[in-house]
């Protein structure tokens, strides 16, 4: 039996409000008030492609891990939401580390611009990088793709994690009442690796054109200095 080659292309860019990885949601959905845009590539750029689409609520969005830099591949992860410390099998994982580098989210279509020239859509509860690959798009089907009853697996254990979130009055003001709400949302998921424990440790992370730096303090996320990059 011959090996099948398939050539796969990059149809659309995202473009969000983070420039580099630290900082992203870990999955799509958690932080449902970031928005981000889908850029059609020139070659895809063709609003009958999309003929239909805004009758749909969401969407699955297959899109490449762009920014993983790896050389084969290991069959067993350290979930970070785990610590870093206990290995689980890559496919029962949605670790980047993988044979192959894709990545599935689920989105809210927010709105559709079928403007012919250029069309491009606007997503809601977006958990990726400005300029991720996307492959393909596929509605989300409710009657389908939907299971109530499906088992969480070791994802149940830190299902509810969230941190409280401390903003300066001083820093708040730096902030219309739309980002920094979203940046609330960010924090409160900890974008720290789950081993990292160090309170006099100060992160740092680029979202929307500010730099933003934070500690995690008895559980609290501190935000210590917003500024315009």
């Amino acid at each position: 039996m011959h090996e099948q080659i398939i050539e796969t292309k990059v149809i659309a860019r995202i473009r969000s409000e983070f420039p580099t990885k630290f900082g992203i949601p870990r999955q799509s959905g958690l932080v449902p008030s970031l928005r981000a845009r889908i850029v059609f590539e020139p070659e895809f750029r063709n609003a009958e492609a999309l003929r239909g689409i805004e009758e749909f609520s969401h969407l699955w969005l297959i899109w490449g891990f762009s920014e993983v830099k790896q050389e084969g591949w290991s069959p067993t992860v350290r979930p970070p939401r785990l610590g870093g410390n206990r290995r689980m099998g890559v496919f029962a994982t949605r670790s980047p580390f993988r044979p192959n580098p894709i990545g599935l989210s689920c989105v809210e279509l927010i709105g559709a611009d079928l403007n012919p020239k250029n069309p491009t859509l606007i997503i809601g509860g977006a958990d990726f990088m400005d300029g991720t690959p996307i492959y393909d798009i596929k509605p989300y089907l409710l009657t389908t793709d939907c299971h109530p009853e499906a088992s969480k697996g070791f994802t149940q254990e830190h299902e509810d994690y969230r941190l409280e979130v401390e903003i300066p009055e001083g820093v708040v003001k730096r902030l219309n009442s739309e980002k920094l709400e979203k940046l609330r949302e960010v924090l409160a998921q900890d974008p720290r690796p789950a081993y990292h424990h160090d309170e006099d440790r100060v992160y740092g992370f680029p979202f929307d054109g500010y730099e933003v730096k934070f500690q995690v303090v008895e559980g609290k996320v501190v935000v210590r200095e917003i500024r315009r990059r």
